[in-house]
């Protein structure tokens, strides 16, 4: 069973939402808007992705701050994503790979977790919510869309 994760976020409440479907994602974001200075996390899953536009769209409409797992989501108009470097994810992936046809058994392989993250920042997404960001936050981020 695949759900998303959105964790509502504000100076006294965090509290988690599971959720496996389309409409749990639309009834329990417009819960999550009723709270004032709330805000979301999605968290990284197949359910997320898939229903990324839905989730987007969703935290626009109801006026939601949003941050994300993956760079696809502040792209494609959420507010602030962080996460894993994908490609330097594929790069260490294909030294597996050769490490492997050169005789290396799996198993003996160290599990390696991401060691590069990147934080991409949707500043035309930032100016519809009303929101100013610090200099300093858009100073280091590593992708800033006007």
């Amino acid at each position: 069973m695949a759900r998303v994760v959105c964790d509502q976020l504000s100076s006294q409440v965090r509290q988690p939402v599971v959720v496996e479907n389309r409409g749990d994602i639309e009834r329990d974001l417009t819960a999550l808007a009723r709270s004032p200075n709330g805000g979301v996390v999605v968290t990284s899953s197949p359910e997320a992705s898939r229903h990324r536009h839905l989730i987007i769209t969703l935290a626009a409409r109801h006026r939601l701050p949003a941050i994300y797992s993956y760079r696809s989501f502040a792209v494609e108009g959420g507010l602030i994503s962080y996460g894993p470097d994908m490609v330097d994810q594929y790069r260490r992936a294909a030294a597996y790979v050769d490490r492997i046809l050169k005789g290396e058994k799996p198993t003996d392989l160290p599990v390696q977790a991401p060691t590069k993250y990147e934080l991409v920042i949707n500043v035309r997404t930032a100016k519809a919510l009303g929101l100013d960001l610090p200099p300093a936050l858009l100073a280091g981020a590593d992708e800033v869309i006007e």
